[in-house]
């Protein structure tokens, strides 16, 4: 049976990169590409293996990981092994390429997306990068002069070539945009919170957030005793066992007696119900966290993670701030006085929270992944011309 693939899309190693790559994949499903033509190229560390499993794609995973950005001798030499892996894997990748005969590759950035870049270029494969951030990744940045064209999420990504497509977000997200009220109400009793307060929702991904999670400590502290308000913190695997279960007087169950309703939880699969539940979220600015809030009208407050890569989280939140839709704190003053501080002034203005979940929806491309289908099918090389230039 014929191995050769329409497309090959490479990278991964987080969810940040994972869920636009599936996201574009099944859009080009939707398109009416056989689902065996289209093959994943991710990472064999990371969480590739088990997120792509059962999906119905091809999946290559190739070796290595990536470069530590220190000159601590320890550090120096897993750079070392990191370089040496990386030829491993780039030799890898041009075989793959070499055997898959792809139309085009597409790049979402990670580790995996160097290997498989490069093999493109040099064999004269079409390749599109994907660029969900505000600011372009390490990988993109390298391999942007060389791409076809490049479907980024915002407007005034520096990438040539650029088309503005938006970033692709989980389909059942989408679906619940603008759902209202009563939609919010049976959320919040899916989530186990009182269905008629007012929701704030509190996460950091999937491992969670120390600077977040503190700051919870100390709002539930003051908001311990209020009867109109309700907390939803996902506080995230890492920091589960340490923070769990939550203060007295509540039950991950609602309120144990009369006050706060909090739920705690240390990850949530169902994201829908919790943006269709809140009045406000809290939580860091991750690229598909931002594109999630935009789709779904939920206001914000952004505390963008320090010391990542070109600062992207701050790019990324200044992107809803610049229209309204989100309030920037910075992670040195996210402490649970300033925390609420911020949350009081805003529910207890609902007109000023509605005109935020309007702005959110003004910048939200539901229909991100179809473009961004669109930008692959329109730069991949016809379906007559054989093998490799």
């Amino acid at each position: 049976m014929s191995k050769e693939r329409y497309a090959l899309v490479a990278g991964g190693g987080t969810a940040g990169h994972l869920q636009p790559a599936l996201a574009i994949a099944e859009a080009l499903v939707d398109a009416g590409h056989g689902r065996g033509t289209i093959e994943f190229v991710g990472s064999k560390r990371g969480q590739d293996r088990t997120t792509l499993e059962g999906r119905g794609f091809p999946v290559t995973l190739l070796p290595g990981r990536g470069i530590v950005r220190s000159l601590r001798p320890a550090d120096l030499a897993r750079n070392l092994w990191a370089v040496a892996g990386l030829a491993v894997a780039a030799v890898e990748a041009f075989a793959l390429v070499v055997r898959a005969r792809p139309r085009v590759v597409v790049s979402v950035g990670g580790y995996a997306s160097l290997p498989a870049s490069l093999a493109a270029v040099v064999s004269g494969v079409p390749l599109v990068l994907v660029n969900v951030d505000a600011v372009p990744g390490a990988a993109n940045r390298l391999f942007g002069r060389f791409a076809r064209a490049s479907a980024v999420g915002w407007p005034g990504n520096p990438l040539p070539r650029s088309v503005v497509t938006g970033t692709p977000v989980r389909p059942e997200i989408a679906a619940g945009a603008g759902d209202r009220p009563e939609a919010r109400r049976e959320a919040r009793r899916s989530l186990g919170l009182p269905p008629d307060r007012p929701t704030v929702a509190v996460f950091g991904g999937s491992l969670g957030a120390r600077r977040l999670n503190d700051a919870v400590a100390g709002l539930v502290e003051r908001w311990k005793d209020r009867v109109d308000r309700s907390i939803y913190h996902i506080v995230g695997r890492r920091d589960w066992d340490e923070l769990a279960p939550p203060g007295p007087g509540v039950s991950d169950d609602g309120p144990a007696r009369p006050g706060l309703g909090l739920v705690t939880v240390p990850f949530e699969d169902h994201m829908d119900l919790v943006y269709r539940a809140s009045d406000l979220v809290v939580c860091r600015a991750g690229a598909m966290t931002v594109a999630e809030l935009a789709v779904a009208g939920v206001p914000s407050i952004l505390v963008p993670l320090p010391g990542a890569p070109g600062d992207h989280q701050t790019a990324n939140a200044r992107v809803l701030e610049r229209v309204g839709a989100s309030v920037l704190l910075p992670d040195a003053e996210c402490d649970g006085a300033t925390l609420a501080d911020r949350l009081d002034l805003l529910l207890d203005d609902p007109a000023a929270l509605e005109a935020m979940g309007r702005a959110a929806t003004s910048v939200g491309r539901p229909d991100a992944a179809a473009a961004g289908a669109r930008v692959v099918e329109e730069n991949a090389r016809p379906a007559a011309e054989k093998g490799l230039r």
